[in-house]
């Protein structure tokens, strides 16, 4: 197994608390797990980056920004849902390097200030917020109307997309998955599987690219949380092929197994079922582990039936990667089975 990837990473601020843990869930292990002769499980603790820029992003955006700043540029554009983890990210980044952050935030103008939209908030990026039918049509339109605002203004902006997933943003995840890999050498084993949360793809697409090129055997599986698997199979390879071109290393696009766990989307992005409610009251109870019901809960409660129905037999290790997200439980308050005296 090579010690370091095959690739050069490129210029990267460090904005991250690295490496973050890898820790045993032993009692969720042994109530879900091993009951079906599944594997030992195991939480990559990227919920903790950092404090308010937690979360997978971060790792993203140690590259993306590191570019913008070579560039010279003095403002960041981005976009998401409402309650998006990127977008509170890039703020409170943002807010960290003196840079202007405009965010454009998918949703209802009247919705209540709460979540990651209150963090977006108090680190003082501006915020434009679309209806949903406008921002699907339109958001490639709007970027561009932005784009020329600041330009006219004088200022010097800086486009992220969605997730800040692509050729760039991907880097976080190479790096992830050598650490990850690193860790496991640490403790004496090899992963057979490494599973997470998959909203715009970039995350699954670093990690499938970083054991490619690590030659490690573990497969990476997303559990979408919207969208389907054809489009995210279709989306991991599109970043690998931006990635591919941006720093022309030869990638086999065609032989890359990209694994989509779509069955466990529920009403729709943004959106849970009381199942993942529960769910996420079961782990916090069980090991103290915070998941949201956006991300990480629905990933994680499609993992525990997957494992209940023996998909996993056979494996002895697997890696939960968790990618954060808890500033969303707060505004699903309303949604979670509590015995209300």
């Amino acid at each position: 197994m090579p010690k370091s990837l095959p690739v050069k990473l490129p210029e990267r601020l460090h904005l991250a608390n690295l490496p973050t843990p890898l820790q045993s869930l032993d009692r969720v292990s042994e109530l879900y797990s091993f009951p079906f002769n599944g594997p030992k499980i195991w939480v990559k603790r990227d919920d903790l980056t950092e404090s308010g820029m937690s979360g997978n992003k971060l790792r993203k955006l140690e590259f993306v920004t590191a570019e913008a700043l070579r560039r010279d540029c003095d403002t960041l554009i981005t976009c998401g849902g409402i309650q998006s983890n990127h977008c509170r990210t890039t703020a409170l980044v943002g807010a960290r390097l003196g840079l202007k952050v405009h965010l454009l935030l998918r949703g209802e103008s009247d919705v209540a200030v709460d979540g990651n939209l209150l963090l977006d908030h108090l680190a003082g990026a501006e915020i434009t917020i679309y209806p949903r039918s406008e921002y699907a049509g339109n958001l490639s339109r709007i970027f561009t109307q932005w784009r020329e605002e600041y330009l006219a203004r004088g200022r010097r902006p800086f486009g992220i997309p969605t997730g800040a997933s692509d050729g760039l943003g991907i880097w976080g995840y190479l790096a992830a998955a050598r650490e990850l890999i690193e860790d496991c050498n640490t403790l004496g084993f090899e992963p057979e599987h490494i599973v997470c949360a998959t909203g715009s793809g970039g995350t699954q697409a670093g990690l499938t690219l970083g054991c490619r090129l690590l030659q490690v055997k573990a497969g990476v599986t997303g559990y979408a949380v919207c969208d389907d698997a054809g489009y995210f199979q279709d989306k991991v390879r599109e970043d690998i092929r931006h990635w591919k071109g941006l720093t022309g290393n030869d990638i086999d696009l065609k032989s890359l197994k990209v694994h989509v766990n779509a069955k466990h989307i529920g009403p729709g992005y943004g959106e849970a079922d009381p199942a993942i409610y529960q769910t996420i009251s079961e782990v916090a109870k069980l090991e103290g582990l915070l998941l949201d019901p956006v991300y990480t809960g629905k990933a994680f409660h499609g993992l525990l039936q997957d494992l209940s129905n023996g998909k996993y037999v056979g494996c002895h290790n697997l890696i939960f990667v968790h990618t954060g997200g808890q500033f969303a439980l707060f505004p699903h308050r309303q949604n979670f089975p509590f015995q209300r005296v």
